[in-house]
């Protein structure tokens, strides 16, 4: 927890076959050493062992609150058979339902959900957001990086009337923010969404799995900083970020639907937006798996200076996963982050027109 003192999402020492053809397994911590602080200190170390049946580590933690809450984690593994599907540093949340997402939304709190979306600082520079969504079916979703400079599951939705909870106050729900403390070469960050039918089921599991499996009889270190908090200094510089992505169906109000399209509005605000005028000459660059887009457009926000983005997806008959990303440029400059997304579409008997 940050200085906000609101229990959200977990983090866990290991994650073993998340969402793999294999049964999951749950390393858990054995034993635990608290260090004495000295007088005056404002850190707390303690030390762990972890154990199961296809691994045992050794864990040290540096505990350090504060407005954000900082844990730095150095970790050594000692596999005991080959680990394919590993997670290091996994985080676990809960994704209901909300403004992108509104599949199981017969509650009444307009949204519900721990963290929002998965945010990434790809190991060449660039910053990703993924919006998270409550899915039909498990997805399995993994992002391929070098040496990523940071990944993180996050609230950014602060806005208490967006949710209208004053039970557990979801807009008071920390982010958390991994950051890697050394190089970790090649691998994926993986995003695991399981479906759900209420808040009381964690759904949501990202985690770094790197691409060399892990060997018995080698040890493997890895070292990370956690910062737990409503206000993380992530520092996407002159970068525009997504503060919000709504959908619904698509086509032209007062016109008579002749075939089905989804409805995408992405708000983007930040960064170098706010200084540069409506006449700038921004435009969107959109690109999608399948099926075609139209009805594009980007104009200004004033109401968060910024930009809203919007199109719609014409999907074909299949009902696979598409595939979009969405940012805004002017030339060949980048403005924003890089919205991405994967949208299912519905049964071809439940694209109604209306």
């Amino acid at each position: 927890m940050g200085k906000e003192k609101q229990y959200g999402m977990s983090a866990r020492g290991l994650a073993i076959d998340t969402a793999s053809p294999e049964e999951e397994e749950f390393p858990r911590f054995s034993a635990f050493w608290l260090e004495k602080p000295k007088p005056g200190a404002r850190a707390l170390r303690v030390w762990a062992l972890l154990e199961s049946p296809s691994v045992t580590g050794a864990y040290a933690f540096v505990l350090d609150p504060g407005a954000n809450f900082v844990m730095d984690v150095d970790v050594a593994l000692y596999p005991r058979k080959q680990l394919d599907r590993i997670g290091i540093a996994p985080l676990t949340s809960m994704y209901q339902v909300g403004e992108n997402d509104r599949r199981m939304g017969y509650d009444w709190r307009p949204e519900i959900h721990d963290s929002d979306g998965l945010s990434i600082r790809t190991g060449h520079g660039e910053w990703i957001w993924r919006p998270l969504v409550n899915p039909r079916e498990l997805r399995y979703n993994s992002f391929v990086d070098n040496s990523p400079k940071g990944f993180g599951l996050l609230q950014r939705d602060r806005n208490f009337g967006h949710y209208q909870d004053d039970g557990v106050f979801y807009e008071r729900r920390p982010s958390l923010w991994v950051e890697p403390k050394n190089e970790w070469g090649a691998g994926r960050i993986d995003l695991v969404e399981i479906s759900t039918v209420d808040e009381t089921f964690d759904n949501i599991v990202a985690y770094w799995n790197p691409e060399e499996a892990l060997k018995p009889g080698t040890e493997y270190l890895f070292g990370y900083r956690l910062n737990w908090g409503t206000e993380l200094p992530l520092g996407t510089g002159e970068l525009a970020t997504a503060r919000a992505t709504r959908t619904g169906l698509g086509g032209v109000v007062g016109q008579e639907r002749e075939y089905f399209s989804r409805r995408f509005a992405i708000d983007f605000a930040g960064g170098m937006l706010e200084m540069l005028g409506d006449d700038a000459g921004i435009e969107p660059e959109i690109s999608v798996s399948r099926g075609s887009v139209e009805i594009t457009s980007a104009r200004p926000l004033a109401s968060i200076k910024g930009y809203r983005v919007m199109f719609d997806l014409v999907p074909d008959d299949s009902l696979e996963p598409i595939n979009l990303s969405v940012v805004l440029k002017v030339g060949q400059e980048v403005l924003t982050e890089t919205w991405v997304y994967q949208y299912s579409p519905p049964p071809m008997d439940e694209r109604k027109l209306y």
